[in-house]
C-alpha cells in the first residue's frame, strides 16, 4: 500500500513537472509588431491567425459568414492577395462575422488589416457576447491601402463571441484580410512581463572582487543600498502639501518625479486678466527641487473651453491671441530649465477651444513656440481613453494620435514631441492596453502615463497593481505618474492614504512595487572561487559595500548607476580591497 501511494505521487510530482516545462517550452510569445503604414499588400496574420478560421482567406469564405444585411463576397488583388468584402452596408454593424468560444480566464489579442471602397472610414473590430458587445480596437482605413488594427480583449463570462466589423459610414464598402485572435494563459501574459523586465528594466551585473596582487578575493560578501530608480515613477502633489509635515514626509520618502495637480494651469496663474501670482507653483517647485525631485509642467493651456480663465472665453481672436502669447512666455520663461516636461495643449484631440478661435494649426504655432522659449523641455500632448478604454471612435483612439502627430508635422511643427497617456481606468484591458502602446511606440517618441489612477470600487487596489505591471513591462513606456494629489476632501478619483497618511490599500500595492524595483532576491551574497559574484539589478543608483570575509575593517564601497546594457553582454565592476 505505501510502495503505490508512493507510485502515485511520484507520477503526480511528473506530471506536475511536465506541466511546468511544457509551459516553459511552449508558452507563445507575444508579439509586439505594430506598423501605422498603410501598405499596398497586408502582413501576414500574427500568430499564424491563432483561432480564427480561414485567417487569410485563402479558402473562399470558409469560416465566415455575413453579419447583418451585408453582402458577403471573397476579392483577390492582382497580385494575389485575397480578402473578404462586406458591400450595400445600410447599418453600422453590416459586415462579416466569425464565432468563437471565448473564455473568461483567458486574455485576447486580436489584430486584422482592412480597407474600403473609397475614401476613408473608422473601423472597429466589436465581439458580441453572451452578456454585451466587446470593442477590441479600431484603426482609421483608407481605399488602396491597407491599415493594421491591433487591440485585445477579456471577457467576464465564457461563451461563445461573434466578431464582426462595424463603421458609421455605411457608404463604404469593408475589406479584411489576416484576421488574428490569439488566447493567451494569465501565466503566459505574466511570462512576457517578466521577459520584457529582465529586457528592458534589468542588467546583469558581474562584481568582481581582487586583492592588491589582482588575485581573487573568494566569499567576499555584496551588498547593497538602492539610492535611486532608473524607471521614472511618482506621484502629483498639490499646494495641500506646503507645510504638511506628514504629507511632506509620506511623498519625500517615496517618490523623485511629480506633476502639479492643478497649480501650473492658467486659470490658476491669472484668475484676472493681466494679473499673474504664481505664489504657490513658485512653492511647489522650491519644495520639489529642495528635495531633489523632477516635475512635470501641467499644462500651459488646455483645448477644452471650460477649463480656461473665465475672462478667456469672451476674448475675439486678436485679443485671445495677444492673451495665449502672454501666457506661454510668462509661464515657460519662469521655469524655464526647471521642468522636464511642459503638456502644452492638454487634450487637444479631445477638444479644440484654440484652434476653433486661432486657426486649425494653434496647436502646432503653441509647440513651436515652446520649443524656442525652452528646448531642453520635451512638449508632451496629454491625452485620455487611448490605453483606457477601446470604444471605437474615440477621438484619442491610437490611430487617431498618431494621425494628429502627423497632423502637427504637416503643419510645420518638427521638434521635440512626447506622447502622454492619462491612464484613468475603470476596469482594465490588459491586452489592449499592450496594443495601444505598441501602435503609440511605432511613432517613435517618448511615452509616459502621466495621471495614472482606478476608479472607486471593491478591485480598485488589484486593479491598480494590475496596469502597473503591464505599464512598467511595455519597453516604450519611459515614466509613469500617478494621479493621486491630496487634499482633506479626497482626491481626484483615487487616494493613497487616509487623511493621517496612512497608506489604504492603493498606497499598499504602491510600496509593495516600489520595494520590488529597490530591491533583488539575490542579494547580498558571495563571491565564488574566481572572486565573482552575478546578479539582475533594476536600472538605478545603488551604493555597493564589498566585505572581505577576513571581517569589516577590509572593505570597499562605492557608487554605480546599473544601466540598460545596450548589447553588452553583462556590465562588469571590479573592486580592489587591500590588506
Amino acid at each position: 500500500m505505501a510502495k503505490k501511494l508512493l507510485l502515485n505521487s511520484c507520477l503526480v510530482l511528473s506530471f506536475i513537472i511536465n506541466l511546468i516545462f511544457e509551459f516553459r517550452v511552449h508558452a507563445v510569445p507575444y508579439d509586439h509588431t505594430f506598423t501605422h503604414e498603410c501598405l499596398a499588400k497586408p502582413l501576414k496574420p500574427q500568430y499564424n491567425g491563432g483561432i480564427v478560421t480561414n485567417s487569410e482567406l485563402n479558402e473562399k469564405l470558409k469560416g465566415w459568414a455575413k453579419f447583418g444585411n451585408a453582402n458577403i463576397a471573397h476579392g483577390e488583388s492582382n497580385g494575389g492577395n485575397k480578402y473578404i468584402i462586406a458591400s450595400k452596408r445600410k447599418q453600422s454593424f453590416d459586415s462579416f462575422s466569425q464565432t468563437f468560444l471565448l473564455k473568461k480566464n483567458k486574455l485576447y489579442t486580436f489584430s486584422a488589416w482592412l480597407q474600403v471602397s473609397h475614401g476613408k472610414a473608422d473601423i472597429s473590430a466589436i465581439f458580441k457576447t453572451k452578456n454585451g458587445y466587446r470593442n477590441a480596437g479600431s484603426v482609421m482605413s483608407r481605399k488602396g491601402c491597407w491599415s493594421m488594427l491591433k487591440g485585445g480583449l477579456v471577457v467576464n463570462v465564457s461563451g461563445p463571441a461573434k466578431l464582426y466589423f462595424e463603421s458609421n459610414n455605411t457608404k463604404v464598402d469593408i475589406w479584411a484580410d489576416s484576421i488574428s485572435l490569439q488566447p493567451f494563459t494569465h501565466q503566459e501574459w505574466k511570462s512576457h512581463q517578466d521577459h520584457n523586465i529582465h529586457k528592458f528594466r534589468k542588467s546583469s551585473v558581474k562584481f568582481q572582487v581582487v586583492d592588491q596582487h589582482n588575485q581573487p578575493i573568494p566569499n567576499a560578501t555584496v551588498s547593497l543600498k538602492h539610492r535611486r530608480d532608473g524607471f521614472p515613477f511618482g506621484v502629483a502633489i498639490n499646494k495641500n502639501i506646503i507645510g504638511n509635515s506628514a504629507y511632506e514626509n509620506w511623498f519625500t520618502s517615496r517618490f523623485k518625479y511629480t506633476v502639479f495637480e492643478n497649480e501650473l494651469k492658467w486659470y490658476a496663474n491669472e484668475v484676472q486678466r493681466g494679473v499673474e501670482d504664481y505664489s504657490i507653483s513658485d512653492a511647489l517647485v522650491k519644495f520639489a527641487q529642495s528635495n531633489g525631485v523632477s516635475i512635470r509642467g501641467h499644462n500651459v493651456f488646455w483645448d477644452n473651453e471650460s477649463d480656461q480663465p473665465w475672462w478667456v472665453p469672451g476674448l475675439s481672436s486678436n485679443d485671445l491671441r495677444a492673451a495665449a502669447e502672454q501666457r506661454i512666455k510668462s509661464v515657460m520663461n519662469r521655469y524655464k530649465g526647471q521642468l522636464f516636461h511642459w503638456d502644452v495643449v492638454n487634450e487637444n484631440l479631445h477638444w479644440s477651444f484654440f484652434e476653433s478661435k486661432l486657426g486649425a494649426n494653434a496647436s502646432a504655432v503653441f509647440y513651436e513656440m515652446a520649443s524656442g522659449i525652452d528646448g531642453d523641455t520635451t512638449p508632451f500632448l496629454n491625452e485620455y481613453n487611448t490605453i483606457e478604454q477601446s470604444s471605437g471612435g474615440d477621438a484619442a483612439a491610437p490611430s487617431l494620435y498618431l494621425a494628429k502627430i502627423e497632423q502637427m508635422r504637416e503643419e510645420g511643427y518638427n521638434g521635440h514631441l512626447g506622447i502622454g497617456l492619462q491612464g484613468h481606468f475603470s476596469d482594465p484591458n490588459l491586452p489592449y492596453i499592450r496594443a495601444a502602446i505598441d501602435q503609440l511606440a511605432s511613432a517613435d517618441l517618448p511615452i509616459w502615463i502621466t495621471e495614472l489612477d482606478v476608479k472607486s470600487g471593491p478591485n480598485q487596489a488589484t486593479y491598480l497593481e494590475q496596469i502597473i505591471r503591464e505599464l512598467h513591462s511595455h519597453w516604450a513606456v519611459d515614466g509613469i505618474i500617478i494621479w493621486s494629489a491630496w487634499s482633506p476632501q479626497g482626491c481626484y478619483r483615487m487616494c493613497l492614504t487616509d487623511n493621517n497618511f496612512n497608506n489604504l490599500e492603493t498606497g499598499n500595492v504602491v510600496d509593495k512595487i516600489i520595494h520590488e524595483w529597490a530591491h533583488t532576491a539575490d542579494l547580498p551574497g558571495t563571491t565564488d572561487s574566481n572572486g565573482v559574484f552575478g546578479a539582475s539589478l533594476f536600472h538605478g543608483e545603488y551604493e555597493v559595500k564589498i566585505s572581505h570575509p577576513k571581517g569589516g575593517e577590509y572593505s570597499s564601497f562605492q557608487k554605480i548607476s546599473v544601466l540598460p546594457n545596450e548589447g553588452v553582454q553583462d556590465m562588469a565592476i571590479r573592486f580592489e580591497i587591500n590588506i
